[in-house]
């Protein structure tokens, strides 16, 4: 169970407050998301089930953009840094944030990890948040977007069961399609459907960190969602 929103904690009952619970996260995030547009950073929040594949897409991606970007990544787990090692062996300069029993990233954990200067000077900085598709889409972060990995070995009913994280999403990746000849009753269009009723604007794009598959495509919203930040902050400049 989290500490911080008691998820699933019978005994908590609802008081009355004169400041939203979650007020200090929102400024800190505010801070967090002005440093990154301030740097040129383009923040994505990565979030998912323990084995997605989110730390695979990540390395997937570093192997389609090679030199072409630089990229950095902050690693949400309990425990270990086994992802945060994963993705320098990518060649991704990353911090590791283990949280101990929170169930998800919050913005003063990332602002602390952002004392590492390796975030500054990138183009990307991918927060991949804990394993958890509840309480991580209730935190922000100061990100510039939500991304959800929903892996075909979930089946086709989490987003209807978990509709927070989905409806604040901006993308899903549908990722290990590799494995659909293997899952012969897989439904993709069940899952298109249950996302277009959840999510306000549904965006999915399938990959194989394996084979490559979609890459190129999760690589070219990225590349755009930096052309449209690098246009917005010229004109307000």
């Amino acid at each position: 169970m989290c500490e911080d929103c008691g998820c699933g904690d019978s005994k908590i009952v609802p008081v009355e407050v004169h400041e939203h619970l979650l007020a200090g996260n929102d400024r800190t995030a505010a801070h967090n998301r002005s440093h990154f547009r301030g740097h040129g950073v383009v923040a994505i929040n990565l979030m998912g089930s323990p084995g997605a594949g989110k730390t695979a897409i990540l390395e997937a991606t570093a192997r389609a953009l090679g030199n072409a970007c630089r990229l950095a990544a902050i690693t949400g787990d309990l425990e270990t840094e086994r992802d945060a090692v994963r993705l320098r062996a990518a060649g991704i300069p990353a911090a590791a944030i283990t949280t101990g029993s929170a169930c998800h990233l919050d913005a003063e954990m990332v602002h602390h990890a952002l004392h590492d200067d390796m975030a500054h000077a990138a183009d990307y900085l991918f927060i991949e948040n804990v394993g958890n598709l509840v309480c991580p889409a209730i935190y922000d972060l100061g990100q510039e977007v939500n991304v959800v990995a929903l892996s075909v070995t979930e089946g086709e009913d989490k987003p209807l069961k978990y509709p927070v994280m989905f409806r604040r999403a901006d993308l899903v990746l549908l990722t290990k399609i590799d494995l659909l000849p293997a899952l012969p009753e897989y439904d993709r269009a069940a899952v298109e459907d249950a996302l277009a009723h959840v999510m306000p604007a549904p965006r999915v794009i399938a990959v194989s960190a394996r084979t490559g598959a979609g890459v190129g495509e999760w690589v070219h919203w990225i590349q755009q969602l930096r052309e449209q930040s690098t246009l917005a902050r010229a004109a307000a400049s």
